[in-house]
């Protein structure tokens, strides 16, 4: 009998704050499908294919009027958005209150340093001006040309459409583009799919602070990888660096440490 009281206490102590939370915030949040105590609405999406699983929820709630509804990940209410009006409208003209990402701790510590400073200098690398312009065209004309090679033929134009705002991207962190077929860049590509991979899957969109072990592993692999190979280019442009003519996301880097006293 007092085994049977524990459990029920036990069992009472984990559903009640979940009910209680939900109840009292029920006037802050949008409508949406009924949480279950602890499983939440996990039981309404495909952990294999949660986008296939949130389409399917928005035609049910657009029948409803309803463009924007409130779905439990775990623990943590989430917003989403459906259609495309609404799609559009986020972005735009609520800018200001859609500009937050998720959080990792993962990567909060490194981008609470390091957010401040890219920044403060993006003004000074072109964004907005002809010099960003200038290079997204230059990336453009050669993404034409490596379609051009396909010669009209079914393709999967993934590869080469990630190509290049990776290369563009590259040009203001290291000034230099990569052909779309070098090593190089292939390996960095890779990586960079990969942590994408990661920080995407079912178990990171539901508990969105949390990593498997093995990802979590796997994650500091390829973030190691990309270190050394960004390691080595800032000792280049260390040996070759203009105080006066900062050319990269890295001279300006450079440039701050310089300023800042040990």
């Amino acid at each position: 009998m007092g085994l049977v009281v524990v459990l029920v206490l036990c069992l009472s102590c984990l559903l009640l704050p979940p009910l209680w939370k939900q109840s009292s915030g029920k006037g802050k949040l949008l409508p949406g499908p009924t949480p279950l105590p602890i499983l939440r609405n996990s039981l309404e999406l495909d952990i294999k294919n949660i986008g296939k699983s949130l389409t399917n929820l928005s035609k049910v709630y657009e029948k409803n009027m309803w463009s924007v509804y409130t779905l439990y990940f775990a623990m943590k209410p989430t917003m989403v958005l459906c259609g495309y009006e609404t799609v559009k409208e986020a972005p735009i003209d609520l800018g200001e209150e859609f500009s937050q990402r998720g959080s990792l701790s993962v990567l909060e510590r490194d981008a609470k340093v390091y957010g401040g400073l890219v920044f403060s200098n993006a003004k000074h690398l072109g964004m907005g001006k002809r010099s960003i312009e200038d290079r997204v065209q230059e990336e453009a004309c050669c993404h034409v040309e490596e379609l051009r090679k396909i010669n009209a033929s079914p393709c999967d134009p993934t590869f080469i459409l990630s190509c290049a705002p990776c290369n563009v991207i590259s040009s203001i962190i290291y000034q230099n583009c990569f052909d779309y077929k070098d090593q190089t860049f292939l390996n960095l590509m890779e990586k960079v799919k990969e942590n994408l991979r990661i920080l995407n899957s079912p178990w990171r969109q539901g508990r969105p602070r949390s990593l498997l072990l093995k990802d979590y592993n796997t994650f500091l692999k390829t973030f190691a990888q990309m270190r050394s190979y960004t390691l080595e280019k800032t000792r280049e442009h260390q040996a070759s660096l203009g105080i006066n003519n900062p050319q990269d996301l890295i001279d300006f880097f450079l440039i701050k440490m310089e300023q800042v006293p040990c």
